[in-house]
């Protein structure tokens, strides 16, 4: 029974949407409308505020893996009970340019969630999401949506092949298809033009005066073809320190990290820094 609701959902947001299919459980409709009812009332001085309370709104929910890798073609995957670290980070940004917009329609959610979350805004089968996270800065950059700062703010730059998917096809149930795989393979072609700038972790505690609370933070790794292993949202405690609040695999929710990111960063073998991006959500 909860898959026909599920099957009956797509079919109805893609006749309405006409050019998005999507996937949404008949339970997430109604967290939908609440969720907005509750955001409404957020009264924040600027953006950046506002992007961290839409990110607390959040806290307590599940952390789920591979949230988006439903069914056997691609889709518009809407969840907000369970949430990994990039689909915390692309809620946030979805319902706070509802906000700024003054929206509180589900479709358009749905229109700014596929904006964010494929390449140039639109969803055109499994290698049109932005699977890689620098692609995902620099393409949603492209949009207007963030800026990436991490240059700014003293990030050095660093010359690697981003390629762990291509490398690694028996993990990603998509990549069984050639078509697909072949398309990533190209999409990975394109990612070695890109070189990859990181502020490096011994710095990070030095520059937290820089980085403010809203501002995405991707967590650079040293494992072999890949960026990023991690997201999620900087937010200043009253600690006076930065911290993290992120969908946690390891706490199995969404939280605030409970040490400030500097340090937060040291207990994870693989990190070598952050990557910084600002929202902006200009208009696309």
């Amino acid at each position: 029974m909860k898959s026909k609701n599920i099957s009956l959902l797509i079919l109805l947001f893609g006749w309405l949407g006409q050019a998005q299919q999507i996937t949404c459980s008949p339970k997430d409709r109604p967290l939908f409308d609440t969720k907005m009812q509750a955001l409404t009332t957020i009264e924040a001085s600027n953006l950046g505020d506002t992007i961290a309370l839409v990110g607390q709104s959040f806290l307590g929910t599940p952390y789920v893996e591979k949230t988006l890798e439903v069914g056997d073609t691609e889709t518009l995957v809407v969840n907000f009970s369970g949430l990994d670290c990039t689909t915390f980070v692309e809620n946030v940004m979805a319902f706070t340019a509802l906000l700024k917009k003054q929206q509180s329609d589900f479709q358009d959610f749905t229109s700014e969630l596929e904006t964010i979350r494929y390449r140039n805004g639109e969803m055109n089968g499994y290698p049109s999401r932005l699977h890689y996270f620098t692609e995902w800065i620099r393409n949603n950059e492209k949009k207007g949506l963030v800026k990436d700062i991490t240059a700014e703010i003293g990030g050095v730059e660093l010359e690697k092949s981003i390629d762990f998917m291509g490398t690694h096809r028996d993990l990603y149930p998509f990549l069984a298809s050639d078509e697909n795989f072949q398309a990533m393979q190209q999409v990975e072609t394109e990612l070695a033009k890109e070189k990859l700038c990181y502020v490096p972790q011994d710095q990070i505690a030095s520059k937290e005066h820089l980085i403010h609370s809203g501002d995405i933070i991707a967590l650079a790794t040293s494992i072999k073809g890949l960026d990023v292993t991690h997201t999620g949202i900087a937010i200043h405690q009253p600690d006076g320190r930065l911290h993290l609040l992120h969908a946690s695999s390891k706490n199995g929710e969404v939280e605030i990290s409970e040490l400030p990111l500097a340090d937060y960063l040291k207990n994870i073998k693989s990190n070598i820094g952050i990557i910084v991006a600002r929202p902006t959500l200009l208009s696309f």
